[in-house]
């Protein structure tokens, strides 16, 4: 599952490589950013969140009772299902189109963003469709102990864009380069259900797709969708909210946003999911003592921080660098980079939450409460709106600029009409910073729902937290980390991909040197895993 998900994500850093060369924070950048965020409503509810919560438990015990018969139909008569749902939900996508974006994004009405926006969605909506089936087939695949395939299909989807813009992108001015790229996302949804497809037909034996609503198995999986779907939805309005807020900040505000965004939800998803989505089955298996769910808990926030807290200090010291290695070239300037770190800075605030309460939600799953997590989702997305909107007033007030300093660039930034400027030569560019406040509001957001989750956490199995003192070490580890990568980013004038790998390589190392010094096992059992790869032996176990 892990290796999956890196070569996905992989691929989508790619991609979003590509995005910023060719479609920078242009018009046709925030079009395609919403265009592809408001089908996204499709995959989301029907999606695999939904489908692992209430297809895989039904699917999975036919199979562990050796009705595998029984099984296909089931299976089969869900696929049917979702091509029904999916299919007019889809169709309703596309006749509503204008009504979706003048509501969504209503500072889009009345320029050029909102005609090219429709005409997007209206190519992406079936994709979503497609990808919802793409869902399904991980369900199978994952039910039948099939993870890898499942995981890395997204390199397919991924793929078909990069390809776009190889083949297509030269010449071309973003707006026509969008529309090329929706067509290509719809192609690459077809590949992506495709490509698992054969390895469905070959682990499900028995499937039939028969619409077979009356099945037990088919009820069952419908009634566990509901509250699965129901928090599912929560989350989507809170990407919709974000959107809606981004919408009103001008050109170049949703699709900075989401280059931020590509780069958080990375250690999110390698480390958080990853955790989170491994634990579960052993939770499960522990439900009956409170004692070794408290353990197991403990020790996964342990493993979460060992990971997330450089990737923190890392996006806070030199996230500047990981931002130009990514999408500085063409359309995506310096200024561009800055504001995207900016961005991304505020964003991790709540890092170390986002991951730690995934790990939580899955100990809730496992203790059979579905609810809890739902609702306090539900007022995490409700503070994260209401400070969005008043950070992003605040900090819309407040415009950003670089000044060159020797081989080093310096931010000023000039608060309301009457400012300041310190550094006034060779400026870099004049943005504002409304979509900061924005991400910095979900960041202290995420806290909320960290304390909630935890405190009913608490008193269901004991305390639970990670292990303080290792967590300190860890920290004090990737804050020398970081002075050393900011300092070799000061002094080091290489092209930003050469220089992002000397900055990281050298935050890798040191972080990883000092906390196996320090004596944390996560650490010792890195370096020697890498000492072996060398061909070395580690010290004795």
């Amino acid at each position: 599952m892990a290796a999956g998900i890196l070569l996905s994500r992989a691929a989508a850093v790619v991609r979003e490589a590509f995005m910023g060369k060719y479609l920078g924070t242009s018009f046709a950048a925030d079009s395609f950013r919403t265009a592809l965020r408001l089908p996204n409503v499709l995959q989301n509810l029907l999606g695999e969140g939904t489908l692992s919560a209430s297809f895989i438990p039904v699917y999975s015990e036919l199979l562990e009772e050796g009705r595998e018969e029984e099984a296909g139909r089931v299976a089969g008569a869900i696929f049917a299902l979702l091509v029904a749902v999916a299919g007019a939900l889809t169709l309703i996508g596309i006749l509503a189109a204008p009504v979706l974006v003048s509501v969504f994004t209503p500072g889009y009405i009345g320029g050029p963003r909102y005609d090219l926006t429709v005409r997007l969605v209206r190519i992406i909506f079936p994709m979503a469709g497609v990808l919802v089936l793409s869902a399904w087939s991980l369900g199978v695949l994952n039910s039948h102990r099939k993870f890898f395939i499942p995981y890395v299909a997204p390199v397919f989807w991924n793929a078909a864009m990069i390809g776009a813009f190889i083949v297509f992108g030269p010449g071309r001015s973003p707006s026509s380069m969008a529309v090329v790229l929706a067509w290509a996302a719809l192609l690459g949804g077809g590949l992506q259900f495709g490509f698992q497809l054969p390895w469905v037909i070959r682990v499900g034996r028995g499937l039939r797709i028969r619409w077979a609503t009356k099945l037990e198995g088919v009820r069952e999986t419908v009634r566990n969708a509901g509250p699965a779907i129901a928090g599912r939805g929560v989350v989507q309005i809170s990407g919709y909210i974000d959107i809606f807020l981004a919408s009103l900040l001008g050109v170049g505000a949703v699709a900075t946003l989401t280059y931020a965004q590509t780069l958080y939800f990375l250690p999110i998803s390698l480390f958080g999911m990853a955790v989170a989505a491994a634990e579960l089955p052993e939770l499960s298996r522990e439900r009956a003592s409170a004692d070794r769910i408290r353990e197991r808990v403990n020790r996964g926030l342990g493993q979460v921080a060992f990971y997330v807290i450089p990737s923190l200090l890392a996006f806070w010291a030199v996230g500047d660098v990981v931002v130009a290695a990514v999408y500085e070239r063409g359309e995506f300037t310096r200024s561009d980079t800055l504001v995207t770190w900016f961005i991304l800075a505020a964003y991790s605030v709540g890092l170390f939450a986002s991951t730690g309460t995934r790990v939580f939600s899955s100990a809730f799953f496992a203790l059979h409460d579905t609810k809890t997590p739902a609702k306090v989702a539900a007022l995490r997305v409700t503070l994260s709106a209401l400070l969005g909107v008043l950070l992003m007033v605040q900090f819309g007030r407040v415009s950003f600029s670089g000044a060159a300093v020797g081989p080093l660039e310096i931010p000023a930034f000039s608060f309301g009409p009457y400012g300041f400027g310190v550094w006034e030569i060779q400026p870099i560019g004049g943005e504002t910073l409304g979509p900061v406040g924005l991400t910095g509001a979900a960041g202290l957001a995420a806290w909320l729902e960290w304390w909630l989750l935890r405190r009913r956490l608490v008193r269901t199995v004991g305390e639970v937290r990670p292990p303080m003192g290792d967590v300190a070490r860890m920290l004090a580890a990737a804050v020398v980390a970081a002075a050393a990568g900011r300092g070799i980013a000061f002094v080091v004038e290489l092209g930003n991909v050469a220089t992002a790998a000397l900055v990281l390589g050298a935050f890798g190392g040191v972080y990883l040197g000092l906390t196996r010094l320090l004596g944390l096992e996560e650490g010792r059992a890195f370096v020697d895993r890498f000492r072996r790869r060398l061909g070395r032996r580690g010290p004795p176990r």
